[in-house]
């Protein structure tokens, strides 16, 4: 998929002409590579990418506008970095009471920060300090998860279950980890009356939220439970592969925390 996407890239630069930079968006579903849109500018993305790398493509990008080649840049040649870089978005959410947190494909943050690393547990773990979301690493973790993605939060509900974490679920997901031999507990949803979740969470008793919906009346069922995490400073994900990247996180914390260095040693 990454080389698909190099060659389209490629192809829209060269059919269009352009000199200097170019911003593409693409989506990826089912395995298919679609282009949302592209422009021949720059975008947030060029600083974030040009700290990963070490190489100043606004700078670049500039010098070529007026004439002056690739070649006699000397950037002739794609940089792959050995380290991890990895950009977080910051929301909004916050200064608007009763919006639903859950993303489509509108442009919703305000920022990004960023967290670089040898490695991508630790890259993440800083990305997620840089925006005022930082991991948790002992208390309850919630976990609501539509049946299509069950198989695959079962290592990672093991592996927040080892690393000390208890493990609170609504009765569809409690079900299917005890099926699978996790230890797990059972929290009626909002709709199934109190002491539900919600309940639970505005009393400081939930450290982190893992909570994929499914349609439209899952995702208005589960709205209390996104905007209460919100507004409680809790962090929560509504993919598995954000909450992947999210026990990586806490696992490296766990193992050995965080070191700092500056952008330019990475580049040495």
């Amino acid at each position: 998929m990454i080389a698909e996407i190099t060659s389209q890239t490629k192809q829209m630069a060269l059919e269009l002409g352009v000199v200097g930079l170019m911003n593409v968006q693409f989506a990826i579903k089912e395995g298919e590579l679609y282009v949302i849109e592209v422009n021949p500018r720059a975008s947030r993305s060029v600083p974030f990418v040009s700290k990963a790398i070490g190489i100043p493509l606004a700078k670049i990008a500039a010098k070529t506008m007026v004439g002056k080649t690739l070649q006699e840049q000397g950037f002739t040649r794609e940089v792959v970095p050995s380290h991890y870089s990895v950009k977080e978005s910051i929301f909004p959410f916050t200064k608007f009471p009763g919006v639903d947190p859950l993303l489509g494909p509108e442009m919703k943050s305000t920022g990004e920060g960023m967290g670089i690393d040898s490695e991508f547990g630790r890259a993440f773990a800083k990305s997620q300090l840089a925006v005022g979301n930082g991991l948790p690493l002992t208390g309850t973790v919630f976990l609501s998860i539509r049946d299509e993605d069950k198989p695959e939060i079962t290592a990672l509900a093991q592996d927040l279950f080892d690393l000390g974490f208890t493990l609170l679920a609504t009765r569809g997901t409690c079900d299917y980890l005890q099926g699978a031999g996790i230890s797990v507990e059972s929290i009626n949803k909002v709709m199934e009356g109190s002491p539900h979740i919600v309940d639970i969470m505005k009393r400081g008793d939930v450290a982190c939220v893992i909570n994929t919906p499914e349609g439209r009346s899952s995702a208005l069922d589960s709205f209390s439970i996104r905007r209460t995490a919100i507004m409680s400073q809790i962090p929560y994900f509504t993919t598995i592969a954000a909450a992947r990247a999210a026990v990586a996180g806490i696992k490296a914390l766990r193992l050995g925390g965080l070191d700092v260095q500056a952008v330019q040693d990475y580049h040495q």
